[in-house]
């Protein structure tokens, strides 16, 4: 029996990868979720931060997405995201200037809709800060 399994990222404007993977590991609304080869079927949500997947060679590869679902079915894993990016991608100065903007939103009055957003923008930016200085440091 194969220890791979077919794994689709696909995001809004591009489809950040497409192959055989060994494990991925994602945010999910209880915490790290990890799906390897012939995982029960399940669909759940993918919250921001921080995924990893693992490719046959062993070696490993990061992105950092935005909130949206993965669906596991027939030893493949499809993840739909709004966004996907390499760590390396990331512009550190425009995510620190997104997590100032929405820290000082937080601060502002607002209604439920707008706290909800910001705190989206927060934890976005912060995600993204988070592997960019990873990657970096």
């Amino acid at each position: 029996m194969s220890d791979t399994f077919s794994l689709e990222i696909i995001s809004s404007n591009r489809i950040f990868y497409s192959g055989q993977a060994k494990n991925i590991i994602f945010p999910a609304e209880d915490g790290l979720f990890s799906v390897m080869a012939h995982h029960e079927n399940i669909t759940m949500t993918v919250e921001v931060g921080e995924v990893r997947f693992q490719l046959p060679d062993d070696s490993w590869q990061d992105a950092v997405v935005s909130n949206g679902f993965v669906e596991v079915a027939n030893n493949r894993v499809k993840m739909f995201v709004a966004s996907c990016e390499k760590p390396e991608e990331i512009d550190i100065v425009r995510a620190q200037e997104a997590k100032e903007r929405a820290q000082e939103q937080l601060r502002q009055k607002q209604s439920i809709l707008e706290y909800h957003s910001s705190k989206a923008s927060l934890s976005r930016a912060m995600a993204r800060l988070k592997a960019a200085n990873r990657r970096r440091g």
